[in-house]
């Protein structure tokens, strides 16, 4: 295949997996701007390194690097707490140092009922493992073996990852469905 074919076919295969990255992203770190900039990086990543690679192994390329990328980012906010809470000397200004999270989005807001919402909240409560094989295997379809070579973990761990998330949401949604 030649170079410009596979350019093509890759942006279209980024074109694809962008709205459901951000998804999963904005799920994992619960802040917009940080899950466009965590899809971003992955997208650059997939497309410098790994776009002369099969067609066939872009989708779980990928997500194992969408993963990566957000269990970077959680290690750095655990860091940056740690040293945020050890600096801290006598009051701060809460307003000055206050951050949008990305809850207060009018677009989103507009685009989802209490059910959505109460979904959101359940998914976004599960442990970050069981988070991800869940909207791996739910949001994105990835088979087990493929949402394994994601995670970067065996079958069964990830079987027993989404039975686990599964569960926990069924028994924190079970008034709503």
């Amino acid at each position: 295949m030649s170079d410009g074919v596979q350019a093509h076919e890759l942006n279209r295969f980024l074109g694809e997996v962008e709205a459901s990255a951000f998804q999963l992203a904005r799920y994992a770190v619960r802040d917009t701007d940080e899950a466009l900039d965590i899809v971003q990086d992955a997208m650059f990543t997939l497309a410098r390194k790994y776009g002369k690679k099969p067609m066939s192994e872009w989708r779980p390329l990928f997500f194992r690097i969408l993963q990566n990328r957000i269990r970077d980012w959680h290690r750095r906010a655990s860091v940056r707490r740690r040293v945020v809470q050890e600096s801290v000397v006598g009051e701060t200004d809460r307003i000055s140092t206050a951050t949008d999270d990305g809850r207060n989005d009018p677009l989103l807001a507009a685009n989802t009922d209490g059910a959505t919402d109460q979904l959101q909240a359940a998914v976004e409560k599960l442990p970050l493992r069981q988070q991800q094989a869940f909207l791996l295997r739910s949001l994105e379809g990835l088979s087990v073996a493929e949402t394994a070579k994601a995670m970067g973990c065996s079958q069964g761990s990830v079987k027993t990852h989404y039975s686990r998330a599964l569960s926990a949401l069924r028994d924190s949604l079970k008034e709503y469905w």
